[in-house]
């Protein structure tokens, strides 16, 4: 009998303890090189990504992550918290890192960006934050931490929004 899919979003329920779970579940993974972690359409929001983060500091062996945290609940607590464990993985020379249609705002991308501040030998970073709340001070905090990624040779970074403000007007896409 062949396979049908279904058209329309598949989700799981995982949520702050099961990606929290994860996290100290990948903390011991301290040899770890290589990661590829989906849990895009989740209910994870700022505890879980934190988590996350958390457990990923441990792996410090890392040259090559890609994580897929599209469609959840996260917001600045989380996105920070994210970041502070990514600033552990000084060796990852690799980072996707897909956080379109959160909750994220100024603080998170800032936060963000301070933790990828210390990823000093990335070459190649994907960051999509497509669908986010990240203005003006959010993108230049960003900024500033990318700044320190000097061997960036190749950098994909998606801000698109929803909403701009232009001249007091609002102009949606």
């Amino acid at each position: 009998m062949p396979i049908q899919f279904i058209k329309g979003k598949i989700e799981n329920q995982i949520g702050d303890e099961g990606a929290s779970g994860l996290g100290s579940g990948l903390a011991n993974c301290i040899n770890l090189s290589n990661l590829t972690l989906n849990l895009r359409c989740n209910k994870i929001g700022d505890e879980g990504a934190s988590g996350l983060g958390s457990g990923l500091a441990n792996c410090i062996n890392l040259s090559n992550l890609t994580l897929n945290l599209r469609s959840n609940k996260i917001g600045d607590k989380g996105a920070s918290g994210l970041g502070s464990g990514l600033a552990n993985c000084i060796n990852l020379s690799n980072l996707t890192l897909n956080l379109r249609y959160n909750q994220i705002g100024d603080k998170g991308a800032s936060g963000l960006g301070s933790g990828l501040a210390n990823c000093i030998n990335l070459s190649n970073l994907t960051l999509n934050l497509h669908g986010n709340k990240i203005g003006d001070k959010g993108a230049s905090g960003l900024g500033s931490g990318l700044a320190n990624c000097i061997n960036l040779s190749n950098l994909t970074l998606n801000l698109r929004q929803k909403q701009f403000i232009c001249f007091g007007l609002q102009y949606f896409e």
